[in-house]
């Protein structure tokens, strides 16, 4: 399954928020830095759709805002 997601890192809280069409906005607490938020970001996807994170890979945007997650066996 391809998600698309939209990032918002350096907010107070996590959290996961579910669009009309489908795609994601996901607020994170870590900083762009160093691959913190992406690696949070994997995390949370991990525990929202209660796959291990190595079913988790970004398709594209990695250094973007704006990304597509691949999510296997869900």
């Amino acid at each position: 399954m391809q998600k698309k997601v939209k990032v918002k890192p350096n907010s107070k809280q996590q959290r996961i928020t579910e669009q009309e069409d489908g795609s994601l906005i996901v607020h994170l607490k870590s900083p762009p830095v160093d691959g913190k938020a992406n690696e949070e970001l994997i995390k949370l996807l991990a525990e929202k759709f209660d796959v291990p994170k190595s079913d988790i890979r970004i398709k594209s945007g990695l250094s973007s805002r704006q990304k597509l997650v691949e999510i296997d066996n869900w």
